[in-house]
């Protein structure tokens, strides 16, 4: 059982239009709202290869109430915190060519009170869940240090914590030691100060994080792969080339998909891969079943391809 963790959630409206033209009255072909979310996400995945998982999530008005129910609808058991703001709506607008126009609202500000409480329903329905996974950026009135507070508790409480954010949330998270963190290359360049061209650069900076206290690192190289880097080793993982339909949500299944399998070692890294691939042929933010999984396509290797550059370097 995994407990998901999205401090900032939301209702993801998509609206397809036939075209984008600024400042005109437009009219959508198609629309939809799911739950949205990175650790929504992840419980998504969770929940779709058959998996119980909670979803703890602040939950605000009505658009609260729509989420808690969407949750349900997916299998999810929602572990809601009433707060007094309104939980966050974000908009896509989707172009003939797939091309996505986003706007993500800043959502809710939380009282200390209500991040009290967040804490406290994480470790209520924490007790026996093989994994924790705090995902996602920290909502206004939370300080960065927040995430490394939930670390420490749960480490005290005998569980393992999967970390997947960025930025200064991430830095002041690594020194308590999560037990594996999910950057992908642009957040991992960020977290080390400098570019990153290269497979080898990648590995070397993930190993700088496993430095500054990460038991594990996870990290998504978008069509290059992914590489997991831990005391046991570097392992690199991809496959085969194909057609993209969205990557929205991609690298949450990936990390569903790895703490599905245990958590650790190539084979967890191999069910990573193949839930990323999966993801990305799916529309939107749709996660894959086991029927979209091709796990023969994977291949898993500690002979890491260091010189290889990556098809999208981060500058």
């Amino acid at each position: 059982m995994i407990v998901t963790l999205t401090p900032n959630p939301s209702l993801d409206r998509a609206y397809e239009l036939p075209s984008l033209d600024r400042g005109a009255v437009l009219r959508a072909t198609r629309d939809r709202v799911d739950p949205g979310g990175k650790g929504v996400n992840v419980s998504r995945a969770v929940a779709a290869a058959g998996h119980r998982t909670v979803a703890v999530v602040p939950l605000g008005g009505p658009e609260g109430a729509l989420l808690a129910r969407l949750l349900g609808e997916h299998g999810i058991e929602a572990a809601g915190v009433p707060v007094a703001g309104s939980t966050r709506v974000n908009i896509t607008l989707v172009e003939p060519d797939s091309t996505l126009t986003k706007v993500n609202a800043a959502g809710p500000e939380l009282s200390a009170a209500e991040a009290e409480a967040l804490l406290e329903a994480v470790r209520a329905r924490a007790a026996g869940a093989d994994w924790i996974a705090c995902c996602g950026s920290l909502p206004r009135g939370l300080g960065p240090e927040w995430y490394a507070q939930l670390v420490a508790r749960a480490h005290r409480a005998g569980l393992r914590v999967a970390l997947d954010t960025s930025g200064s949330a991430l830095g002041a998270t690594l020194a308590e030691e999560p037990d594996v963190v999910k950057p992908n290359a642009e957040e991992l360049a960020e977290a080390v100060g400098r570019p990153i061209a290269t497979v080898g650069e990648a590995v070397k900076a993930a190993g700088e994080l496993r430095e500054r206290g990460a038991r594990a690192v996870l990290a998504s190289l978008g069509a290059d792969g992914q590489l997991l880097v831990d005391a046991t080793g570097t392992w690199f993982g991809h496959a085969g080339p194909v057609a993209v339909r969205s990557n929205v949500g991609a690298g949450d299944a990936s990390l569903a998909g790895f703490l599905a399998a245990g958590g650790r070692g190539p084979a967890a890294l191999a069910a990573a891969v193949a839930h990323g691939t999966a993801a990305v042929q799916l529309p939107g933010s749709v996660m894959p079943t086991p029927a979209d999984l091709v796990p023969d396509a994977v291949t898993v290797t500690d002979a890491v391809p260091t010189d290889r550059p990556l098809a999208e370097p981060v500058r």
